[in-house]
């Protein structure tokens, strides 16, 4: 019997792969599973994930025949999975010594339905620990009320998948995959389906996973298309709030996140190419344009002014090109 299933997607990470998996090693345990998910990459990373086998108890490689993204590697690894939790890992992070077996401790001590869980940022030398924006720890919580409120930062907004665990009836009850294809934000639709749907969840102060920030590979580092699909995992998020029994009360929370992310993204222009940035704004612009738009003009008057105007002036300025064009 699998106890815990591990899924690690790996793509060009061959500077950083024989640190993730000699954090694994640390945390083997016979009654554990870690699938090594080689989603085509290009460098040397197949073959330190070939040589690792033999040292890894409980390693299992699997190689896609071309490069699908991380939400596809993930959703590869919960099929190929057979624990009766599971739990993601990124390819370029690390673990402490023994947190596996203390981040199962956790849920099956609550008896809940997925575990959420701080971490480490490493960046270059520094440290910082990131926390899950939810006070209330150690006890079973609903996982819909602690989507609210709307105008606060609360757990929807703390989307690692790699920063919990979680129960294998949700994979079951289809509520683990990620949506095929997105290249970002594939996390975003999938805390939120989590969220509305389980029956319950829990936040613990477990350290142990150590996450990377400004790797040069990283797909948050570049600035190319690619970025572009959060505007898709936000409509998707948009549209599934829209369809739930609770729309009235959840949708200002999902267009609130929503406007922030574009805002963030409109904010960080210098960062893209050009056509990208012009992709972006007429993106935006759209995306603006096709929310609720009461809903988003109480998030407008209630967000800062440097926001408020710069998503005030995106809408605006899709209105006047179609009036041009008109």
């Amino acid at each position: 019997m699998v106890k815990l299933s591990v899924i690690v997607p790996f793509y060009n990470v061959q500077a950083f792969a024989p640190d993730m998996l000699r954090s694994l090693r640390a945390n083997a345990r016979a009654d554990f599973e870690f699938i090594l998910v080689n989603d085509c990459a290009t460098d040397d990373t197949p073959g330190i994930l070939e040589r690792a086998l033999p040292d890894l108890p409980g390693a299992i490689l699997v190689s896609h025949e071309r490069n699908g993204g991380l939400a596809t590697a993930r959703n590869t690894g919960i099929d190929a999975a057979r624990g009766e939790y599971l739990t993601f890992l990124d390819g370029d992070d690390w673990l402490a010594e023994g947190y596996l077996p203390r981040l199962l401790e956790a849920i099956e001590t609550l008896g809940t339905d997925f575990v959420r869980t701080d971490h480490v940022v490493s960046h270059g030398r520094r440290r910082t620990v990131a926390r899950v924006p939810h006070g209330r720890r150690g006890v079973a919580l609903d996982p819909r009320e602690a989507i609210l409120p709307a105008d606060r930062t609360t757990s929807v907004d703390y989307p690692y998948a790699w920063a919990g665990i979680y129960h294998r009836r949700l994979a079951d009850a289809g509520l683990l995959h990620f949506p095929d294809g997105l290249r970002t934000a594939e996390d975003r639709p999938w805390i939120w389906r989590l969220h509305r749907e389980a029956k319950s969840f829990a936040v613990v102060g477990l350290l142990g996973v150590f996450y990377r920030r400004g790797v040069a590979t990283s797909l948050t580092q570049i600035g190319d298309v690619r970025q572009l699909d959060f505007i898709r995992s936000f409509d998707q998020v948009l549209a599934e709030t829209a369809a739930d029994a609770d729309a009235d009360r959840l949708l200002p929370k999902a267009v609130r996140t929503y406007c922030a992310v574009i805002a963030h993204h409109l904010g960080a222009m210098g960062r893209y190419e050009p056509q990208v940035a012009r992709r972006l704004k007429a993106m935006s612009g759209a995306a603006l344009k096709q929310m609720p738009q009461e809903i988003l003009n109480e998030v407008l008057d209630s967000m800062d002014m440097k926001r408020s105007l710069l998503l005030r002036r995106t809408r605006r300025r899709l209105r006047v090109a179609g009036a041009v064009s008109a």
